[in-house]
């Protein structure tokens, strides 16, 4: 039996086809793996970050009322002791109470745990509904489930929980004007050299000071996406999500500008590029007013420009910049911890 031209077209094209299709399908399959096992460690990061706040609200129940801490002790318990279809519920009981109580009570230490305590369920919280958004994104389509490319591993769920409208580190007396929450980046040379941004408050234009790139967070923006579109405004600098490092720190800091008393939480990223001259091209009017220039900086360059009256914010940037080098080489993302 012989084939014809054309039958022998028709027979490499459907192998072609289905080739190709077994191809996206394993690779699909692969990616539905990496995606699942991102979404279990980011849930088993927020359960540690929710047992470690009621860990923190046991201990802070000592300076409490007797009152006050059996209520917070039979509240931390119940959540860190609830099942996972009432854990949502029984942590936002716990944060309820949490925003609802006054910290005067409390010594200055315990506060400062708590509030980083808080912080840190945030992050975790954020990170892990970002990891269930993208596996169910890809879960979810149609060729996907026809396909049943996701085997039989459950689909993660997003974990809501109540966020204070007031910051829990402000002290008594001090009212803000605005809380945010911003995406900063520890962008590096090959030189081990940082970007820093030279500004000054628009009210005192006398007074110069140094940061890093970085803005606030957008209402429903994710973090890394923000830190991608901030390097972007700010340097003119287009750099993918994945090669982000982070975030490694948190700083808050309590700070007038421009006429209002300001709280923000910075979350810092790092990533490794080659020097190059920023284009400010997506900047504000405030930002075109505050901000004066730049300077690629190693080590020693920000401890003369601290020492000659130009502070450098985070302030111990000179000895955090061979953490942020380590961990901008790597591939793996570090453990959060707290800056000045």
């Amino acid at each position: 039996m012989t084939f014809s031209a054309l039958t022998i077209f028709v027979l490499g094209l459907i192998a072609a086809v289905v080739l190709v299709i077994g191809l996206w399908a394993y690779a699909t399959a692969n990616r539905l793996d990496r995606l699942h096992v991102r979404s279990d460690q980011s849930w088993l990061a927020l359960d540690a970050a929710l047992s470690r706040r009621a860990a923190v609200v046991r201990a802070a129940a000592v300076d409490m009322s007797a009152e006050d801490a059996r209520r917070f002790v039979k509240l931390a318990d119940a959540a860190e002791r609830a099942d996972r279809q009432d854990r949502e519920l029984a942590e936002n009981r716990l944060s309820n109470a949490l925003a609802a109580y006054g910290t005067t009570s409390l010594r200055p230490q315990l506060v400062a745990e708590l509030a980083d305590a808080e912080a840190r369920v945030l992050i975790a919280r954020r990170f892990h509904n970002d990891a269930v958004r993208d596996t169910l994104a890809l879960r979810t389509r149609r060729l996907v489930r026809w396909l049943h490319l996701g085997g039989t591993a459950p689909l993660p769920q997003y974990f809501e929980i109540t966020e204070r409208t007031t910051a829990a580190a402000v002290p008594e007396g001090i009212t803000v004007d605005t809380a945010r929450t911003s995406a900063r980046v520890v962008l590096l040379d090959r030189q081990n050299r940082v970007l820093l941004l030279r500004g000054h408050d628009p009210k005192i234009p006398d007074r110069q000071f140094w940061f890093t790139v970085g803005g606030g967070i957008e209402r429903g923006e994710q973090i890394r996406a923000a830190a991608v579109r901030e390097v972007a405004e700010e340097t003119g600098l287009t750099i993918a999500p994945e090669d982000l490092r982070g975030p490694l720190w948190r700083r808050v800091a309590i700070f007038p500008f421009d006429g209002e008393l300001i709280r923000s939480e910075e979350l810092f990223f790092t990533t490794r590029t080659s020097g190059f001259t920023p284009v400010f091209k997506g900047h504000t009017e405030l930002e075109q007013r505050a901000i004066s220039g730049y300077r690629w900086c190693s080590a020693d360059v920000i401890r003369e420009l601290t020492k000659a009256g130009e502070p450098v914010y985070p302030l111990d940037l000179a000895n955090l910049l061979a953490e942020a080098a380590i961990v901008a080489d790597g591939t793996e993302d570090p453990e959060v911890r707290s800056i000045r």
